[in-house]
């Protein structure tokens, strides 16, 4: 097995996150009450599923660790939205009811993009080892936005029960959980970019700390405009016209990304080929997405349906590339230990595929 070191979070830190999720159940007990947060609570689980699946779309070949994943989502579940809430009430005492205005354009931005940056920036300082790239980078800003916005949709959807019954209740699920259930997920994912870009140049930590506070004022950017078409002028006209094409020059931004990561993959794996620990073919077929979809293929017609040992080839493969890439930089100092234990599971599984 690869060395975990770098790759997990202590039990330590969950445990700190379980403290703040009991102090953010208390407050939506009290200002919400236990059936409005229950009923946001079920619905926002619609939304968060969504953007999940979109997730593990693209991280469907180099899955990160659990446990970063879960305290990815934690934090932006638990720690960010406790932020943002701490930062408005004193904000409350300090100067009273402010201008919506203000608040959807300024604080909002400001106040979530920093919290949830500082989870992304956690997450790369917890699992370095985990994180190779701009595409592992989105992936945890992704997770980070997805769980911020889970929670906030359980207040949004509790405090639109509670003010204004079923109906508001249902509009605000539309525009919240089916209309823009990305909008969070692509904010912070620009963080997260921003981090996985300077890593991949062989930044060390400083480095990936710059690149992310740069990140972070893009993500405030991108919320603030994004909020703004919310408030000014016509919904409608301004959500086709400035949240649709911004959600698919996302869309498109993170196929070239995978793109890219492919040509890496490929042009890693073609190195232990020249070592001869692949075949060329073998590289062509675990390296892009045609011949991974040709592989399984193949692997469906074998004895048994073996696409189960496909896809382990594939990800222990599409994982020994990024430690080479990590080797490459010099920033792993337990790249060679986790190289030896890829090159045995990749060889031990192409021998149960080729087995009779």
């Amino acid at each position: 097995m690869p060395v975990r070191k770098g790759r997990s979070v202590s039990i330590w830190m969950f445990g700190v996150l379980g403290f703040a999720l009991m102090a953010l159940v208390a407050y939506f007990a009290l200002f919400l009450g236990a059936g409005a947060s229950v009923v946001g609570l079920v619905l926002a689980f619609i939304p968060l599923g969504i953007v999940l699946f979109g997730v593990r779309l693209i991280d469907r070949w180099e899955p990160e660790p659990r446990s970063l994943v879960i305290f990815a989502l934690a934090w932006g579940a638990v720690v960010s939205v406790g932020i943002t809430l701490l930062f408005d009430l004193m904000l409350s005492f300090a100067v009273g009811s402010r201008d919506a205005m203000f608040s959807g354009l300024v604080q909002a931005p400001v106040v979530e993009e920093i919290a949830k940056g500082a989870g992304v920036l956690l997450v790369f300082a917890i699992g370095r080892r985990a994180f190779d790239g701009p595409v592992d980078g989105v992936v945890y800003g992704a997770l980070v936005g997805a769980g911020f916005a889970y929670t906030e949709n359980i207040q949004y959807f509790g405090i639109s029960l509670v003010t204004g019954g079923a109906g508001e209740l249902t509009v605000t699920f539309i525009l919240r959980g089916l209309v823009s259930p990305f909008a969070h997920a692509m904010f912070t994912a620009l963080t997260g970019f921003a981090i996985g870009l300077a890593v991949r140049r062989g930044a060390t930590g400083a480095g990936a700390f710059g690149a992310g506070s740069v990140g972070v004022v893009g993500a405030i950017v991108l919320h603030a405009f994004w909020n703004g078409s919310s408030l000014l002028g016509d919904f409608l006209l301004l959500y086709l016209t400035t949240q649709v094409p911004l959600f698919l020059a996302f869309i498109i931004a993170i196929v070239l990304l995978r793109r890219e990561e492919a040509r890496l993959t490929q042009l890693r794996l073609g190195d232990y080929a020249a070592a001869g620990w692949f075949t060329p073919e073998e590289v062509v077929m675990l390296a892009t997405p045609a011949g991974r979809r040709v592989g399984l293929q193949w692997a469906a017609g074998l004895r048994g349906d073996r696409r189960v040992l496909m896809r382990s080839f594939i990800r222990d493969a599409t994982t020994l590339a990024a430690v080479r890439q990590r080797a490459i930089n010099g920033h792993d100092a337990y790249a060679a230990a986790d190289e030896h234990a890829l090159l045995l599971r990749t060889r031990a599984t192409r021998a149960q595929l080729l087995a009779y």
